[in-house]
């Protein structure tokens, strides 16, 4: 029987900014993958376009402050690339998880060229030392896994 899972995205503020349902693919003690299809208004994005129905394989992890979304062309499932959220770790129940977003992003092209984004609005973040240097941490280790 298919798995369905609700994924809520919270801001610092613990505001729901993203809710969206996708199939469970793998659940393992302390992370869970899932499919899901983007379902926002076709969209140019830093020399891509994320199109309503891409697939995407999104990957939460609880002990780790990031997730990864490999992203997949809906017509001919080729891929795009990985968009990686860098926030706390998922909260990961029976059929939701949530997590909260840090703002800081990086965008991996299927080339494996690499782009951060959204540094200003993590700098505005009004977030404590310790979450900015875990947050700062996950970055370098998202770009240091696509090397």
């Amino acid at each position: 029987m298919e798995e369905e899972i609700l994924v809520i995205k919270l801001n610092v503020e613990g505001k729901e900014t993203w809710r969206y349902s996708g199939r469970v693919i793998e659940r393992h003690q302390k992370w869970l993958r899932l499919e899901a299809r983007f379902n926002r208004d076709d969209l140019p994005f830093h020399g891509i376009t994320l199109g309503r129905g891409d697939r995407f394989v999104e990957t939460y992890f609880m002990d780790k402050w990031y997730n990864i979304f490999e992203m997949h062309d809906r017509i001919t499932d080729d891929l795009k690339g990985w968009y990686c959220n860098v926030s706390t770790p998922a909260r990961i129940e029976k059929d939701r998880l949530s997590y909260i977003d840090l703002a800081l992003d990086l965008l991996v092209y299927a080339d494996k060229r690499q782009l951060v984004l959204d540094e200003d609005e993590f700098q505005q973040l009004p977030i404590d030392p310790d979450t900015r240097s875990k947050a700062r941490a996950a970055l370098a280790e998202l770009e240091e896994l696509f090397r």
